[in-house]
């Protein structure tokens, strides 16, 4: 029985010891090597209370890189599109991207190796499709308000700027991992600009309006 004054985890709350613990026994051992066990451990938890939450480690992987691929990519957007100003452009969005690829590798490894794993794997491969169709379709409708909310066009379709957005910081991440002076600060802002030149423009014209008026 719990003791006086506590209460059980709830079911959020519960989803995110997993998830934080989780991030931190695949990071640590890759995700292979890693059992549900250990994750259960690592989160103070039982092994049953894992799977209330997640069916299997496939799909807790799954929801590991979904949370966080959405998380970092559209919080980047959103945090512009509420800026006051917006002169930086796409340029702020890119700065964001750049810091987090560098401070979190982790999430690329992670990235890579079950896209290894899955390659052989049909009901793998069919999942991953699945969340990744997601998580562009959560990028999407966030440059879609960003676009609304400044007046310009995109310069590609939402859903085919995000794939562009996450292959740029994907693949930046991975070269930046394996040769960090490869890839500068400000090599995937000078991209966007150049991916989306009238939009910054857009932006930078109407930010300068209204600091006119």
């Amino acid at each position: 029985m719990p003791a006086p004054g506590r209460t059980r985890p709830t079911r959020a709350e519960t989803r995110r010891r997993i998830l934080d613990a989780a991030f931190k026994v695949f990071g640590d051992q890759g995700i292979a090597a890693s059992k549900l066990t250990e994750v259960a451990a690592a989160a103070g938890l039982t092994k049953g209370a894992v799977y209330s939450s997640f069916a299997s480690k496939d799909e807790l992987v799954l929801a590991l890189m979904e949370e966080h691929a959405a998380h970092r990519l559209s919080a980047s957007l959103e945090s512009f599109a509420s800026a006051d100003t917006g002169t930086a452009g796409l340029a702020d969005v890119a700065a964001v991207l750049m810091h987090e690829m560098r401070t979190d590798a982790v999430w690329h490894r992670l990235l890579a190796e079950f896209f290894a794993l899955a390659h052989h794997d049909a009901d793998r491969r069919a999942a991953l499709r699945r969340r990744r169709r997601e998580v562009r379709g959560t990028i999407a409708r966030a440059l879609e308000r960003l676009a609304s909310g400044f007046g310009f066009s995109l310069p590609l379709p939402a859903e085919e700027f995000a794939v562009i957005l996450l292959a740029l910081s994907n693949g930046l991440a991975v070269e930046a991992d394996i040769d960090e002076e490869a890839v500068p600060e400000g090599l995937l802002a000078r991209v966007l600009t150049l991916l989306a030149g009238d939009a910054v423009a857009a932006v930078r014209s109407a930010a300068e309006s209204v600091a006119g008026d």
